[in-house]
């Protein structure tokens, strides 16, 4: 199972990104349209993942301050539990380096807490709500 991860350069793999962000976050998780598409998405940079030519993955990462701020990362439900996130997390971090950033931060929802404290993520808040579900900030020397 080839993962092909790439940052979005097409409008058809921006959409694929959308589609894959709209089935975790709005239909799954039941946030609302307006609290997963924002003024960010017009300028950041996206990242989209596919197995099989099918988008299964995406993220969206923006540069803040001294950080490359990781946002709307999301999996498939379907093909959660084999390891994807962490090469998303991966490319993502190498994509900051890359855009001459040495630090990551993001907002992980409270449940994948430990997912990132095992890539080496340091909890740097307290919990908070963000779209009706309880995130924590992180951050990581890259």
């Amino acid at each position: 199972m080839a993962l092909d991860l790439r940052t979005v350069t097409n409008e058809q793999e921006r959409q694929d990104a959308f589609t894959v962000r709209k089935e975790v976050f709005i239909n799954e998780q039941n946030v609302s349209v307006e609290d997963e598409h924002d003024e960010y998405d017009e300028t950041a940079t996206h990242i989209v993942g596919y197995i099989d030519g099918e988008p299964l993955m995406a993220a969206r990462l923006r540069f803040v301050g001294e950080y490359g701020k990781f946002e709307r990362i999301c999996v498939a439900k379907s093909h959660r539990g084999q390891s994807l996130g962490k090469q998303v997390i991966e490319y993502m971090e190498m994509v900051t380096r890359d855009g001459g950033y040495q630090k990551a931060k993001l907002n992980a929802q409270t449940h994948a807490e430990g997912f990132y404290k095992s890539l080496g993520y340091e909890t740097v808040s307290e919990e908070f709500m963000d779209a009706g579900i309880p995130h924590v900030t992180m951050i990581k020397v890259l």
